[in-house]
C-alpha cells in the first residue's frame, strides 16, 4: 500500500477540510435543518460520508497496514455509510408527497448507493486478495467527495430558499 502513501496523505488532508466546513454549515443552519423532516437523516450522512474518507485515509497510512486488515475497515466503512444512507432514503422517501418527481427518489438512493459501495466492494476485493480492492476505495473517496460537496450545497444554500 506504500505506493498509496501520496493519494491518502491529500485525501487526509482534504476530507479534513470538508469535514470542517460540514460541521460549520449544519452549526450555522441547524434551526433550518430541523424544521424539515429529511434534512437531519441527511446531515448525518453527509458527516458520515466524509468522516469515513478522513477515517480510512488515515487507517491507510499506517505503517505495514496489511490490505487484507485495510479491506475490513473499508468494507466495515462502506456498510456505516450506507446504514447511514438507507437511514436518510427510508425518512426521504416517507416524507415525499406522491406527485414529487421520480428523480427526487431516485437521486436519494443514487447518493447513498454511490457514497458507500464503492468501498464495500473494494473492501471486499481487499479481503480476497485482490490489489484491485485499493482502485474501488479511492473511486469511494472521489465519489464520497461529490456526495458530500452536493449535499452540503444543499445544507448550507438551497435550505435558504
Amino acid at each position: 500500500m506504500e505506493e498509496w502513501a501520496n493519494f491518502y496523505v491529500a485525501i487526509v488532508g482534504a476530507a479534513g477540510a470538508l469535514a470542517g466546513l460540514i460541521v460549520v454549515a449544519i452549526s450555522i443552519n441547524i434551526s433550518k435543518i430541523l424544521d424539515f423532516a429529511s434534512l437531519p437523516s441527511l446531515a448525518a450522512h453527509t458527516v458520515a460520508t466524509v468522516a469515513i474518507a478522513l477515517v480510512l485515509g488515515c487507517l491507510a497510512l499506517f505503517p505495514h497496514q496489511s490490505t487484507f486488515a485495510y479491506g475490513i475497515e473499508a468494507f466495515s466503512g462502506g456498510a456505516s455509510v450506507g446504514a447511514f444512507g438507507l437511514r436518510r432514503a427510508v425518512v426521504s422517501w416517507s416524507t415525499r408527497k406522491p406527485d414529487d418527481p421520480w428523480i427526487w427518489r431516485f437521486s436519494v438512493a443514487a447518493t447513498a448507493a454511490l457514497s458507500s459501495l464503492p468501498y464495500v466492494i473494494g473492501g471486499a476485493a481487499l479481503v480476497l486478495g485482490m490489489e484491485a480492492g485499493l482502485y474501488w476505495v479511492a473511486v469511494g473517496v472521489v465519489l464520497g467527495f461529490i456526495v458530500t460537496l452536493q449535499n452540503g450545497w444543499v445544507l448550507l444554500i438551497e435550505i435558504l430558499r
